[in-house]
C-alpha cells in the first residue's frame, strides 16, 4: 500500500493512490464476477482489511494536500464547488465501503452467502462509484494540480 509520508508531489501521489484504488476495484470485482460459489474467501479477507484504511488515508491526502493545491491552481471555474463535491463522495464512499467490509468479513469467515446477486450488485456499486470518481479526479483535478 501506498506511503503517502514521503515528500513528492501531489499528482504523482495522487496517481499512485488511484492506481491502489483501481487494483482494489479489480478485486471487487473479482469477487463479484465469482459469485455465489467461486468466492476466495481469503481474498474477502485481504480486501476487507485493505479497503477501508486505504480509503481514508487516501481521502485525508486529497483532502488535507490535493485539495488545497487543486484550489490555489484552478483559474477557469470555483473550485469550492468541486471540492464540496469530492468531499461529499468521501464520505459516501467511507460509508459504502464500511458496509462492504462488514459483509466482506462475514463471507471471509465463512458465513453463507445469503443474496448473492444483492452482494454482486452492492460490490459493482462501490467500485464503479470509485472508478468514477478516479476519473473525474484525472480529468479535472490532476491537470490543474500538474498545471499550477
Amino acid at each position: 500500500m501506498l506511503e503517502l509520508n514521503r515528500p513528492r508531489h501531489p499528482a504523482l501521489v495522487i496517481q499512485r493512490v488511484h492506481e491502489d484504488k483501481l487494483a482494489l476495484c479489480a478485486a471487487l470485482e473479482t469477487i463479484a464476477d465469482a459469485l455465489p460459489n467461486g468466492v476466495c474467501r481469503a481474498e474477502c479477507l485481504r480486501i476487507a482489511s485493505l479497503l477501508l484504511p486505504l480509503l481514508r488515508k487516501a481521502h485525508a491526502y486529497e483532502e488535507d494536500v490535493v485539495f488545497p493545491a487543486f484550489a490555489a491552481a484552478e483559474t477557469e471555474a470555483d473550485p469550492n464547488l468541486t471540492i464540496r463535491r469530492l468531499r461529499a463522495e468521501h464520505v459516501e464512499d467511507e460509508s459504502f465501503a464500511d458496509e462492504v467490509t462488514e459483509i466482506l468479513l462475514a463471507v471471509g469467515h465463512g458465513e453463507p452467502i445469503g443474496n448473492a446477486e444483492a452482494l454482486g450488485f452492492m460490490l459493482r456499486g462501490l467500485f464503479e462509484t470509485l472508478r468514477r470518481h478516479i476519473a473525474f479526479e484525472r480529468e479535472h483535478v490532476l491537470p490543474a494540480i500538474l498545471a499550477g
